[in-house]
């Protein structure tokens, strides 16, 4: 059996998908990365461990364009001090006061502003493939089937973003090919772009280490090609035999 590309037209009025060389200020890609794309498609039907999303294309309906927005975010070094699920739950049952994040508060707490350079008044058409793992390629029907009501009905297991949680995403199943409206007319060299941040050539888990992968794109009138994931286009993450540095 063979999978099936399933079609996701997705929107939104803002948008950032931050290349990950810089560290401070978020500067988005021009185009939404093959890992933002996967998260969209797995918030809407996702079944673990049984399949992961492989994204094959991506056609940009909207001419990208920047806006210069300046964001609160969390400090870094607060993280380590976020809430434990049972803390959260002591909190809702009223067994215990909240401990909130002040904002302004003490040098290692709080919010910090930071500059961000996003995306506006953004389209696609995004394409994917279900790739259920081997014990599991028998539920391939069914795990399309079921993607296709979920996306048809406007289902999701948690509202898709674009890149950031507060930029949300909206969809709809393309069904039927559908040339409407057509993609932007743009040609662009992206460079590397960051693939995906998790190793994708098995199930994963809750405690995986991140391992981060890139790929050369463009865009060639308005639609950028996403190769598979086992390619050798595709840079992985591969550990040195002294196990202290990372190359590509």
């Amino acid at each position: 059996m063979r999978p099936s590309t399933q079609v996701l037209e997705v929107w939104g009025d803002l948008a950032c998908f931050t290349r990950p060389e810089l560290k401070v200020e978020r500067f988005s890609y021009p185009v939404i990365t093959p890992s933002a794309a996967r998260g969209i498609f797995d918030a809407v039907f996702w079944k673990r461990p049984k399949f992961r999303w492989q994204v094959t294309q991506v056609e940009v309906l909207n001419f990208p364009s920047y806006i210069a927005l300046r964001r609160n975010e969390v400090k870094q070094g607060v993280k380590e001090r976020w809430p434990s699920v049972d803390a959260i739950e002591q909190w809702r049952q009223g067994t215990a006061d909240p401990q909130p994040l002040w904002a302004d508060g003490e040098d290692d707490t709080g919010r910090t502003q930071r500059q961000t350079m996003a995306l506006r008044g953004v389209r696609y058409r995004l394409h994917a493939k279900v790739r259920p793992w081997p014990e599991f390629a028998a539920d391939l029907p069914a795990l399309e089937a079921q993607f296709r009501r979920r996306a048809a009905s406007g289902k999701c297991v948690y509202q898709p973003y674009l890149g950031c949680r507060e930029f949300p995403a909206y969809f709809r199943l393309v069904e039927e090919p559908d040339p409407t409206p057509p993609p932007a007319r743009v040609d662009m060299d992206l460079g590397l772009m960051l693939y995906d941040v998790f190793d994708l050539s098995r199930p994963g888990g809750a405690d995986d280490r991140p391992a981060i992968s890139l790929f050369r794109a463009s865009v060639k009138s308005g639609v950028m090609a996403i190769p598979e994931y086992e390619e050798e286009c595709v840079l992985k993450a591969v550990k040195e035999e002294c196990g202290c540095s990372i190359s590509y």
